[in-house]
């Protein structure tokens, strides 16, 4: 028996999704499914799937909304391949862009609603270029090597939590980064238990209190994406404890598919870590899965 799914393609710096509404949870895809409407030669094409769903409607929901009872809505991510993912920075820049424009939520610029993932509620605020996310406390611990094809020796990786895992890798310069093929997945050694985004990043000058990074990421699930949020607040995060005292806090990342802000703030429990960015809607279908 086919389904009928009404879409919406989106996508933040490139990083590109296949949004759809569900409010009630009725709508169960496998992991088959997912893949499918992800599939780039068969199905929609994306780097994951966002299901638009009320917190209330599913069993993952029940946290979200004891950590936050404001949290109406759950962004069910998966990634590419079907498997569910904690969080996606980029995802939910667009997400909340969907919901706007699906008539699901009334969010100025300037205002801030709470969203559940399952990493927990995340506060997304519009702004006039985007969104910007506060990604919530962050772990810069943990150290790991790193193999990767065209990578001349393993490097050292330094592993960040913000919600999801990844391992970070200097790179020498730019030519270094041009030219590892991601086609395949790095090897993390140890291999983290979860599996684990992988950013190769170029530190570049720091001017007037912003440092800047080049990167490039592979992520869990995906493969080489031309942007991954949390990738980019990652390789901020991982810098900036390279760099030092004195680092700065403010960070542009430069990815294949454009430029997001990261920027480290106290919010009274801790530092978090924020990301900003555009986010945009492409274009509306359905399909029969």
């Amino acid at each position: 028996m086919s389904i009928d799914i009404a879409f919406t393609k989106g996508h933040g710096t490139g990083n590109d999704f296949v949004l759809f509404t569900d409010p009630d949870g009725d709508i169960e895809l496998d992991t088959a499914q997912l893949a499918a409407l992800a599939d780039r030669r068969f199905g929609v094409g994306g780097d994951g799937v966002i299901r638009a769903v009320r917190s209330a409607r599913l069993p993952e929901g029940a946290a979200v909304l004891a950590e936050d009872a404001g949290a109406e809505w759950f962004m069910d991510y998966h990634n590419a391949d079907g498997s569910p993912a904690e969080m996606c920075g980029n995802g939910i820049r667009v997400y909340g862009a969907y919901l706007i424009a699906e008539g699901l939520l009334d969010l100025s610029v300037g205002e801030t609603v709470s969203i559940g993932t399952r990493g927990g509620v995340r506060r997304l605020t519009r702004t006039e270029e985007g969104f910007e996310v506060d990604l919530g406390p962050f772990v810069v611990a943990g150290e790991a090597m790193v193999s990767a094809r065209r990578l001349d020796v393993d490097r050292p990786g330094l592993a960040v939590g913000v919600g999801n895992p990844h391992v970070v890798v200097a790179l020498a310069d730019d030519a270094e980064l041009d030219a590892l093929d991601l086609s395949e997945p790095p090897v993390v050694h140890p291999a983290p238990p979860h599996g684990a985004n992988v950013e190769f990043v170029v530190p570049g000058a720091i001017t007037a209190g912003l440092g800047r990074i080049r990167m490039r990421v592979h992520e869990r699930g995906s493969g080489e994406t031309l942007s991954c949020g949390t990738g980019a607040a990652a390789a901020a995060l991982a810098t900036r404890s390279w760099a030092g005292e004195g680092a700065p806090d403010t960070w542009r990342v430069s990815v294949p598919g454009g430029e997001v802000g990261v920027r480290v703030a106290d919010e009274g429990d801790g530092p978090h870590v924020h990301l900003s960015g555009p986010a945009e809607l492409v274009f509306d279908g359905t399909v029969s899965l």
